[in-house]
């Protein structure tokens, strides 16, 4: 399908085309810290919080997030933040459990933690799940990004997702998580300043803010969608669509979000990075992400734009009203970072899944790790190939919205009970968890051919559209009531089994993570001069340092250089030594350390104790 006209100018097109470029190469660029498959899942897990919080927000909002929120904020208003503004409902589950349950336990992966938590069979069906949720948000993305550009150029929505997947799989392919987490930083702030620009531009363009808000017909200025209808975009369907069964899948099985958070330097940076997205950058991103379609209301009421504006083009057409040439194409370019940094992330999360959880333990055992690299890049690449698949399905859908919606109700519920089981309740047994994967799977399967099953919990929603979202309660009622049915008949592991990986065992995974005891009472930080010895993989400081650090032999520290804008770029984990006996300012490291750190000798670098 081709549009009618061509939006943008050269000059814009030029920018984006620049943007493409410059993406590429920042990504390129850091693929030489990637060595090992550990870099390429988890960046070397040295990052700091500041840095890592604007890469997941970046991730969070996809090319997806402009089009779609703009979308439904056009039809319905400011209710169109609620999806943006609920992830609060999982923040305690995730800071104190999970986040350090999978940080702790050194898992490479979601699938993984099933096979340690309960058996091989329930890691087998966990994978599958997986793989289907990550793939389908691919495809979801890429068939976006192709309406964006359709809108834009007139190019053919699916060689336009073809363009776009090609760039992303190529640089995730070179640098992993480390390319990954260094452009969806530049792409974060890109896309945030970019979207509230656009706002302030269209309130520039009505007169204020005041003539805005009276343009809004009354319904368009509340918060809350009404409960049960449309059946389109409904409250009690939002709320368990994607406030509980997307809210908890993006944080607990989305396998490219945790990587995000299991590549920051500690479990408290990690909290750290979260709060900073719940209670900053989230709202931000609500407003960037949905403004388009409440400016999109506005002209239309002010006669500025015709009244039959399709809603999944208002953004584009918005945007084309507003900017200058130019500036369009740097906002153009925003929406091409939303959709690159989530694309990359989920490529790369595809790839830890495929190599660790079916290629290592079923395909190839027991290769050289420069073996699995390879793989995982192969992997990376193939990923965005299927990906590109799925477009055409998801064309099939009247609104991204909608498509979106019912995609995360029918794949997630599953294993959103089996995570939460398996992390808040002992005795949930592996017979259990299989059986909730897989029951779970076939009940909501069942209930796309019989809808009338999902009536029973629908809250009243119109079954003629508004079971897409009501199936995630039904899929969270059918796979729990089957989790607690067959865990009181069946077998639990023994508690000794699962230590630091449920709730209620935190300490021993902190201590298994560290090797010994945990140092629950660290000092300040101290800053010295690098300096190479020969031998083992150790990190040597002073007697005042280790004093002032409150460090004994055996502590887990970090390493970081001292310039703090690079984020934790240059850094290692190490264990303390022995305290030297030779100038306090200095810190000895080996040389096998400070290259897999790219730490620089003479420089000046900060350590501090981790555990």
């Amino acid at each position: 399908m081709m549009a009618a006209t061509v939006v943008g100018t050269k000059l814009d097109f030029a920018i984006i085309i620049a943007y493409f470029v410059a993406i590429f190469g920042f990504g390129a660029l850091f693929a030489r810290f990637t060595r090992s498959t550990r870099d390429f899942f988890f960046g070397g897990q040295r990052y700091a919080w500041w840095l890592i919080a604007f890469s997941a927000v970046a991730t969070t909002v996809g090319s997806y997030s402009f089009i779609k929120y703009s979308a439904v904020g056009f039809q319905f208003g400011m209710s169109s933040t609620m999806s943006y503004l609920n992830d609060w409902i999982v923040m305690g589950l995730f800071l104190l459990t999970w986040l350090p349950i999978i940080y702790y336990s050194r898992v490479a992966s979601v699938p993984e933690y099933f096979e340690r938590r309960f058996d091989a069979r329930s890691r087998a069906m966990a994978t599958i799940i997986i793989l289907i949720y990550m793939i389908g948000y691919i495809g979801i993305n890429l068939y976006t990004m192709g309406v964006a550009l359709n809108a834009m150029l007139g190019t053919d929505i699916f060689w336009s997702a073809v363009a776009v997947a090609v760039v992303c799989s190529v640089y995730v392919t070179a640098g992993g998580q480390t390319s990954v987490i260094m452009t969806d930083l530049l792409q974060g702030v890109l896309l945030i300043v970019a979207g509230l620009t656009l706002f302030a531009l269209g309130l520039l363009y009505l007169g204020g803010f005041d003539t805005f808000w009276r343009l809004l017909p009354e319904a368009w200025r509340l918060p809350m969608a009404s409960f049960n209808e449309p059946h389109s975009f409904h409250f009690a369907g939002v709320f368990w669509q994607d406030g509980i069964a997307n809210n908890i899948a993006f944080y607990f099985m989305n396998q490219g979000m945790l990587l995000r958070f299991l590549s920051v330097r500690s479990v408290r940076d990690a909290r750290k990075a979260f709060l900073f997205i719940l209670i900053i950058l989230m709202p931000l991103a609500a407003l960037a992400v949905a403004n388009a379609g409440w400016l999109g209301k506005a002209f239309v009421e002010a006669g500025l734009l015709p009244a039959d504006t399709a809603p999944k083009k208002i953004f584009v057409a918005v945007a084309a009203l507003l900017c200058r040439p130019g500036m369009f194409g740097l906002i153009m370019a925003a929406l091409i970072a939303a959709l690159m940094s989530t694309i990359d992330t989920l490529i790369n999360a595809v790839s830890v899944v495929g190599v660790n959880d079916i290629y290592r333990p079923y395909i190839m055992r027991d290769r050289s790790d420069r073996h699995y690299l390879r793989a995982a890049r192969v992997i990376s690449l193939a990923a965005g190939g299927i990906g590109i698949a799925l477009v055409p399905v998801f064309a099939q859908f009247k609104s991204i919205y909608v498509a979106h919606g019912a995609f995360i109700a029918s794949v997630t519920p599953p294993m959103v009970v089996a995570i939460l089981l398996g992390v808040f309740w002992k005795r949930f047994t592996p017979t259990a968890a299989f059986a909730t994967l897989l029951g779970g799977a076939l009940a909501v399967g069942i209930s796309i051919w019989h809808p009338e099953l999902i009536a029973p919990l629908a809250h009243g929603v119109d079954p003629a559209g508004g079971f897409k979202y009501m199936r995630a309660l039904y899929g969270i009622a059918a796979a729990g009531l089957i989790g607690i049915v067959v865990t009181f008949i069946t077998k639990p592991k023994p508690l000794a089994e699962i230590q630091g990986l449920v709730l209620g065992t935190i300490r021993a995974g902190r201590e298994r993570f560290k090797g010994g005891v945990v140092n629950e009472h660290p000092g300040t930080p101290f800053v010295g001069q690098l300096s190479s010895i020969p031998g083992e993989r150790i990190l040597r400081l002073h007697p005042n340092a280790m004093s002032q650090m409150n460090a004994s032999p055996g502590d887990l520290l970090y390493l970081a250089d001292a310039r703090r804008w690079l984020g934790g770029l240059r850094s290692i984990h190490a264990t303390a030594g022995e305290p030297h006996d030779r100038a306090e300012a200095i810190i000895l490291v080996s040389g096998d350390l400070i290259a897999e750190g790219e730490l620089l000798v003479g420089r000046k670098h900060r350590a501090e104790v981790i555990l």
